[in-house]
């Protein structure tokens, strides 16, 4: 009998435990659509008054000032900007970091530099912000005198170290995946290790390696505070990172302050922003998991 009532408690428990997870997955699920739905309603009532074509290819973002004008090239350019001009720095950086803890340093090297790269996730953005226009505008106009205070490049720099610690953690992982039978038998062979990592490891990784990129652009096409305060806020279509730009997120800041009635079109624009810039994350995003899936699928 007491058999029997320990076993309908640990029931009863279990359930509980599944009645637990199940509410913090639903919560989840309802709280993205709960997003989605505010962001399409407010996206759909601007394109009521502003039509999609003249959005999505117009090349002057003046929706604050007469004559108004809603073309949000110029955010989706200084978008891009920063998120190349990061992956120049975070791509080459991580992957190397990745290579030399997965292939070369030893368990004590490792167990120093990693933490120590993980810690750089752990900062917070205004402060890379106050970083980029403190320390990096000012070295960067000692080289180059005619960069604005607000500029891509120091933005750029600062999103790099940023994003540096997520290529460097996924690709590591992916590198430490790949079975050592693959090592031994290169070596066995006569491969050298640099021939072994470049020919047999780095190949057999690059789904990982690849998703990895794809994750680390998708969060610096996110990046808010940083870019806000290093970049500045001119919505203009250039290649030159010396000047000052805006991004989609610097733009949704600045109006989300409070100085523009709720309601209004100019309002609205920071939904219809927020929804392109859902839809280009959530692209990168689903692209990422596919090539992850067939990373798993290659050595489950």
């Amino acid at each position: 009998m007491e058999e029997l009532k320990r076993k309908r408690g640990r029931h009863w428990k279990e359930e509980a435990v599944k009645v637990v997870l199940f509410t913090c997955a639903a919560l989840s699920v309802v709280t993205t659509a709960g997003i989605v739905g505010v962001l399409a309603r407010e996206t759909f009532a601007f394109f009521e008054v502003v039509s999609l074509p003249s959005f999505l290819f117009g090349t002057e973002w003046r929706p604050l000032l007469v004559p108004r004008s809603f073309g949000i090239l110029p955010l989706v350019c200084g978008t891009m900007m920063i998120v190349v001009g990061s992956s120049l720095i975070a791509i080459p950086l991580g992957l190397g970091s990745a290579i030399y803890l997965s292939e070369y340093a030893s368990d004590r090297v490792r167990n120093i530099i990693k933490p120590v790269l993980e810690v750089l996730a752990g900062i917070p953005t205004v402060v890379y912000g106050y970083f980029a226009l403190t320390f990096v505008t000012p070295i960067i106009r000692a080289v180059f005198p005619e960069t604005q205070v607000f500029n891509a490049a120091s933005a750029s720099i600062v999103v790099g170290i940023m994003i540096l610690p997520m290529v460097a953690s996924l690709c590591d992982d992916a590198l430490r995946a790949v079975p050592n039978s693959l090592r031994e038998g290169a070596h066995a062979l006569g491969a050298t290790s640099f021939e072994v990592t470049g020919r047999v490891v780095l190949p057999a990784a690059l789904s990982g390696v690849l998703a990895s990129f794809v994750l680390a652009m998708s969060r610096a096409i996110g990046e808010t505070m940083a870019v806000t305060l290093a970049a500045g806020a001119t919505p203009n279509i250039t290649a030159n990172p010396l000047e000052s730009i805006q991004t989609m997120t610097a733009y949704i800041v600045q109006v989300s302050l409070g100085d523009t009635p709720a309601g209004t079109v100019e309002y609205q624009t920071i939904f219809a922003v927020g929804a392109l810039l859902f839809i280009i994350t959530l692209g990168m995003n689903i692209l990422s998991h596919q090539v992850l899936r067939r990373f798993q699928e290659v050595y489950e």
